[in-house]
């Protein structure tokens, strides 16, 4: 298959004039390309070669005494069928260098069957100046689709300037899918791709202009496809392109002068970068159930979690263990996009369950790579979720150190020991929400944090809940140098799905724990009550709490802390109809430290607690839950210049510079779901205060905890979403 595969790439341009008869070519080239084509046609043997999606990743390498930028490109291309040759890239616009490439290896394969295959080839080239250019490959044809698309033009955008944050030149976002992705047409939900940046820049995800889904809802931020409305069968080609933006405003220097690139929150910012990331998805007759573990393969611990950040060494071996289980089918294989010289070994386990090593060895040229890795659990009718994760390759080992990680109900601490980490400055170590610092005594480093607080994050990795959190170093951001090693710790508790009910439920929020140099170990409880006395507390096992619409709802939040002089502040509270304080539908309570829903009473306390009463309500538009987000400040105790005593802040207040250093950072804590009982004709009036009518919760989590401690590395960057308020008047509807 060399020789007609060396055809069809030299064809690939001749035959895009054939494709498109308004491409600019000559009578001589169109003849020239209809020739090739036919021979490439009785020239190939066995199954056609179909196109079936691309992707692009560039790095910058060395920079040379001359000026001159080394950089490295890294092309992933899909066939369906035996892998056909890579597509040629040319310099667009600009000065590109000359571009020289290494061979194309196989990266996976469906074997002898030729179904489908992934190649990557690695391509290089020094620029002589720092600026932009662009790199495209046009090419034809994709394999039949619903759409009818067929040509596909791979575009990559690349500025070799340099930038003012890192001091070297921008690194691209990093994504890849895995060559053949199936659905049935009654499970296509949601797809998650990978959307990562070596820089942690913001990465967007956008169609390009002229292959839009109508049925398909792309979510830019989290680079996420929703399904609107059911897809025909067969193949649908999805072509994106992955966008990254500064989190902050940068300057980027290049021959042409020093040029501003706004962050990404502008409401019209300049990408740094853009890349193609091209693949198809085939729609598949409707499945009997589309249920994870039953009627299709589901993950299991100890698999990575999607979006996960793995470290390798050059020369050392890697393995990443991926394990995957199904009732109704037999899993067969593991479809991998991943480095090209990355081996799989395959292991039957009992139950259903199949077990995949992957082992990788980094080699010189894989040096300071974000390698992205992609993977599915295969049967014969049906394909797991895809998850995608990222590879750093270093010199070496990252820096590890003796670490005890302690699970609790509602929290997770992490004890580091000094002597393990030589030369580590603790007042350079965050944990992963900035806000929450760690404390130290002579031998050790402390952290402790709730589940939900402290940028802890929770995973469904198929049969265990993971809380995850990291401690990572960090440094000024002005400086070119450091003499200070970069470390990060990553840390997570395990909590298994399968529980006994007699535990804890997940409904309620406990305890919420942060700890800050300045102020220790603190923590606030955010709890409903059954009456305005504030003594006694619904039971978290009777959450959601089941209200009336007008009812009264006592509510309480108090800060806990060995400190004896604080006070507590209330910024902010607000309404959401779901788990999530950011949410785009809200309803502000208090704003600004300032009541700002008329029926909020707020009782006498001390002053570290804050009772208030307010008049149930609910949402428009279909929502029957209600959670309750505050916003929370603790000061020390008399301090005038804090924000605790700068009190109401109105539109017409002046606000005053504060004294950071006498108060703590400000955290969001949350309670809820208050739900609104559905009222009937026949039923009975209460005969109690008109507040308890509980439901039982059913999510719950066992006691046996397990504990696995990771080395990551990574930076999760929130992104703001534009919100708007609800009028009160439009929440007090009735059924």
């Amino acid at each position: 298959m060399a020789g007609p595969s060396r055809t069809l790439a030299k064809a690939n341009v001749c035959i895009m004039c054939i494709v498109h008869p308004g491409a600019m070519c000559s009578p001589d080239t169109m003849a020239h390309g209809t020739m090739l084509l036919l021979i490439s046609l009785i020239l190939a043997v066995g199954p056609a070669v179909g196109f079936y999606g691309g992707s692009m990743t560039f790095t910058p390498g060395n920079r040379f005494p001359d000026g001159s930028v080394e950089m490295h490109f890294y092309y992933r291309q899909s066939s369906r069928g035996p892998c056909g040759s890579q597509v040629n890239w040319i310099c667009e616009s600009g000065s590109c260098g000359v571009l020289t490439n290494i061979e194309a290896m196989v990266t996976d394969s469906s074997g002898p069957e030729d179904l489908w295959c992934q190649s990557e080839v690695h391509m290089a080239t020094n620029v002589t100046t720092n600026g932009a250019f662009i790199l495209s490959s046009p090419g034809c044809c994709w394999e039949d689709n619903v759409q009818g698309v067929g040509g596909w033009t791979l575009r990559t955008h690349v500025d070799t300037g340099r930038r003012s944050d890192t001091q070297s030149p921008n690194r691209s976002p990093v994504s890849a899918a895995i060559p053949n992705i199936r659905i049935p047409q009654n499970c296509f939900q949601n797809l998650q791709l990978l959307a990562h940046d070596p820089d942690d820049d913001v990465v967007r995800c956008r169609f390009n202009d002229t292959n839009q889904h109508p049925n398909i809802h792309l979510h830019k931020e989290s680079c996420t496809l929703h399904r609107e409305d059911s897809l025909a069968l067969g193949v649908h080609v999805f072509e994106l392109i992955l966008e990254d933006y500064p989190v902050s405003n940068i300057t980027v220097t290049g021959d042409n002068g020093v040029f501003s690139v706004s962050n990404a929150s502008d409401s019209n910012p300049t990408a740094l970068s853009q890349v193609p990331l091209q693949f198809g998805v085939e729609i598949l007759p409707p499945a009997q159930g589309c249920v994870p573990g039953v009627n299709k393969p589901s993950f299991m611990t100890p698999t990575p979690l999607h979006g996960d950040v793995h470290h390798a060494a050059v020369g050392q071996a890697h393995e990443i263990t991926l394990r995957a289980q199904v009732s109704d089918n037999s899993i067969f294989d593991f479809q991998v996009s991943g480095p090209s010289n990355m081996s799989k070994t395959l292991t039957g386990l009992s139950n259903g369950v199949m077990m995949a090593t992957l082992t990788w060895i980094p080699q010189e040229t894989d040096l300071y790579r974000h390698v992205p890795l992609c993977f599915t659990a295969e049967t014969l009718n049906s394909q797991s979720e895809m998850r995608c994760i990222i590879v750093v390759v270093a010199k070496a080992r990252v820096l590890s150190g003796e670490a005890k990680v302690i699970c609790d109900d509602n929290s997770i601490s992490i004890v580091v020991s000094k002597a393990s980490m030589d030369g580590i400055d603790q007042n350079w170590l965050q944990l992963r929400d900035p806000t929450c610092s760690l404390t130290s005594n002579q031998t050790h480093i402390l952290g402790t944090m709730s589940l939900n607080t402290c940028g802890t994050t929770m995973d469904d990795s198929g049969d265990f809940m993971v809380f995850k959190n990291e401690i990572n170093s960090f440094e000024n951001p002005n400086a070119v140098i450091t003499r200070r090693n970069q470390v990060k710790f990553g840390f997570s508790c395990q909590y298994p799905k399968i529980a006994s009910v007699s535990n804890r439920y997940i409904n309620h929020k406990s305890d919420y724990i942060f700890t800050e140099s300045s102020f220790g170990t603190f923590s606030y409880s955010f709890e409903v009550f059954t009456d305005s006395s504030f003594n006694s507390q619904v039971d978290p096992s009777q959450y959601p709490v089941q209200v009336q619409l007008m009812d009264p709802i006592y509510m309480g939040i108090e800060a806990s802390t060995a400190l004896p002089e604080v006070t507590l502040f209330v910024e902010s509270c607000r309404a959401t109809p779901e788990d999530n304080p950011f949410s785009p539908v809200f309803y502000d309570i208090v704003k600004d430290g300032c009541v700002t829903d008329e029926t909020v009473t707020v009782y006498a306390s001390d002053s570290t607690k804050y009772d208030f009463e307010i008049q149930a309500f609910k949402f428009t538009g279909g929502f029957d839950e209600v959670y309750i987000s505050c916003s929370v400040i603790l000061c020390a105790k008399d301090s005038p210049n804090s924000r605790c005593a700068q009190g109401c802040l109105g539109q017409a207040a002046r606000r005053r510079r504060r004294d950071v250093s006498q108060e703590t950072a400000r955290h969001y804590i949350t309670q809820g779901p208050l739900r609104v009982a559905r009222q009937t004709h026949n039923s009975a009036a209460s005969t109690d205060s008109g507040f308890l009518h509980v439901s039982t919760s059913t999510g719950v989590f066992a006691g046996l905890f397990v504990v696995s401690i990771a080395v990551v590395v990574g930076m999760l960057v929130y992104n703001a979403k534009r919100t708007r308020s609800v009028d009160r008047m439009q929440l007090l509807s009735s059924f």
